[in-house]
């Protein structure tokens, strides 16, 4: 029992590691006033860019480049049309989703005539786990040995950098004057402004680090957590990301923990496929892939309360002139 229980929170933090960076940058994002319904796209984006310049430069790492380069891109049309044109947030989120899941295919079936996918990667042109020291000789100790070998050591590098972003998050935002500024924005942007800050300069800089962290989602979907890019490989993770962001209530450790149970949710659906429930039989595949969706549901809709996000979110900024 502690064996399946370790390795189910060792699949729990993999799954979790793009929900909790794209949920990352949904927080930059709303703190600064800007719906990003778009996550999934920029996910989806970041995924093809860094495993088709993966498969044509044979390195994860200029992968990863082009997968931020290219979530950066769909973050600043998102920024074009809510900050400097004022457009409606959701709809320009929704665009580009429909955009991005019709132009990955298009592209990938130009590029590589393999159905909309990208050529299986392997070697340098993934991002390959990292053992720990003594892994190996630790593992068969009691408790410990398990943990440390198991849980802790054998996952990739971006696994670890969506954690270790989870404090630099916090300490962006609630320590740095930019942090101040941001969460001030999202707040009150006409106070902002009278300060004699840029509402729009401030709400850019969210919505490309947005843009960052939501392509370091993407190449690890794609690089990392797989060996290519597939159609609609992203599967609802950004939406996913953007309850986790609602459950948080905009916090960043809270927003982990929310990524870390849904994750959670997703990994036990894995495992219970196959198992047969003594009077019902053996447990439909539809119905475990739609657990985690409906827990989701469940625990936005009665355990968290009301969530309150920015008073500013959504809300195009108009400069009042004398």
């Amino acid at each position: 029992m502690f064996e399946t229980l370790i390795l189910i929170l060792d699949a729990t933090l993999r799954v979790s590691t793009p929900l909790i960076l794209a949920a990352l940058a949904g927080l930059f994002s709303e703190r600064a006033g800007i719906v990003d319904i778009g996550l999934e796209g920029k996910m989806l984006g970041g995924a093809f860019a860094a495993a088709a310049a993966a498969a044509v430069f044979g390195s994860a790492w200029i992968g990863l480049g082009f997968a931020i380069l290219a979530s950066v891109g769909l973050a600043l049309i998102h920024g074009f049309a809510c900050i400097t044109h004022r457009g409606d947030h959701i709809v320009s989120g929704v665009a580009i989703n429909t955009i991005v899941a019709g132009l990955t295919i298009t592209l990938g079936l130009d590029w590589f005539g393999m159905g909309g996918q990208t050529p299986a990667l392997s070697g340098d042109a993934r991002f390959l786990t990292i053992t720990f020291p003594f892994a190996d000789a630790l593992a068969d100790v009691p408790v410990i040995g398990l943990i440390y070998s198991e849980l802790l050591s054998g996952h990739n590098i971006l696994v670890y950098l969506a954690f270790a972003l989870v404090p630099a998050t916090y300490w962006m935002v609630y320590k740095t004057r930019f942090g101040l500024r941001l969460r001030a924005v999202g707040e009150n942007p006409h106070a902002v402004d009278t300060a004699g800050i840029s509402v729009a300069f401030v709400r850019y800089r969210a919505v490309i680090i947005c843009g960052v962290l939501c392509g370091v989602a993407g190449a690890y979907l794609s690089t990392a957590h797989n060996a290519g890019f597939l159609k609609d490989m992203s599967a609802g993770k950004g939406y996913m990301a953007l309850a986790a962001l609602i459950f948080g209530k905009w916090r960043p450790v809270p927003v982990m923990f929310a990524c870390l149970l849904f994750g959670f949710l997703d990994a036990v659906a894995v495992r219970m496929q196959g198992v047969v429930v003594p009077g019902i039989g053996e447990i439909p595949v539809q119905a475990i892939e739609v657990l985690p969706y409906v827990l989701t549901v469940l625990l936005l809709a009665g355990f968290i309360g009301k969530a309150v996000g920015p008073k500013a979110v959504g809300r195009p900024y108009v400069k009042e002139r004398a």
